[in-house]
């Protein structure tokens, strides 16, 4: 389904009846990350997937898409569907829009669950890293996004999972190079949320992969030190819901429940 925001075309899907989730997916990815995920989750509850601006078929916003204006088009959408409290669920990126939702409506989040993702803001390296990318990519899209999607892995699975790698990499290319430039502006001047895993009211679950070639699982271990917030680490890399799916199907079952 397609929603108007200010001019721009936003996709979103809605399915299923009970406690709505919201699935936010993360960098050159679109709401097709979830498919082998979303079927489990829908038999009890509502599930709403939202294509964030510059990806899947959703278009792009300028050339910044900070994290706070894809919070904002989340709303948008779930003020369309006359939604008010949601379980939120975001991948990497989506877990920064999710964070970003969070602060602007606390009211209205029910449960926060980042997987493979992180509160804290990008460091100086990874924030020349990105710039870096974003010159790159300028000249060889292709080849590079391929690259960065295989990098997500663990090196075991990207022989044990070469099919679903070959189409995330096909999902990823239809990310245009607007969308590509823009999410990277946005995560680089993104604020470090790392206070709301303190002092937030609602549940709140992160999910990493002790291989984890983009986050240290160590760090994401002290962001959540003399907190409440329930972990689940994985055994492998940063795309937890392919290496380790029925793990994550598992988690957020529970997690849902609790909340």
């Amino acid at each position: 389904m397609q929603l108007d925001y200010k001019g721009t075309s936003v996709f979103y899907t809605d399915e299923g009846k009970g406690n709505t989730i919201v699935l936010l997916h993360g960098f050159l990815e679109n709401s097709t990350m979830w498919n082998g995920i979303k079927p489990e989750l829908i038999k009890r509850n509502r599930v709403v997937c939202i294509d964030l601006l510059g990806h899947g078929k959703t278009e792009c916003f300028g050339y910044v898409h900070s994290m706070e204006l894809m919070a904002e088009v989340v709303a948008e959408v779930l003020h369309y569907l006359k939604i008010r409290r949601s379980i939120f669920v975001g991948h990497s990126m989506g877990g920064y829009v999710a964070l970003a939702f969070a602060e602007q409506s606390p009211d209205n989040v029910k449960g926060l669950c980042l997987l493979n993702s992180t509160t804290r803001a990008d460091s100086l390296e990874r924030v020349v890293l990105r710039s870096r990318a974003i010159e790159a990519v300028k000249t060889n899209y292709s080849n590079l996004v391929r690259m960065s999607i295989s990098n997500l892995f663990r090196p075991k699975s990207l022989s044990l999972f070469s099919e679903e790698i070959k189409q995330v990499k096909k999902e990823a290319l239809k990310t245009p190079l607007q969308g590509y430039i823009a999410a990277q502006e946005g995560m680089k001047i993104r604020e470090d949320r790392e206070v709301l895993l303190n002092f937030s009211p609602y549940k709140k679950m992160v999910i990493y992969g002790k291989k984890d070639p983009i986050l240290n699982f160590e760090d994401v271990l002290d962001q959540i030190k003399a907190t409440e917030v329930h972990k689940i680490e994985l055994p492998d890399g940063h795309m937890s819901h392919i290496e380790n799916q029925r793990e994550v199907i598992t988690a957020l079952q529970e997690f849902v429940k609790q909340c």
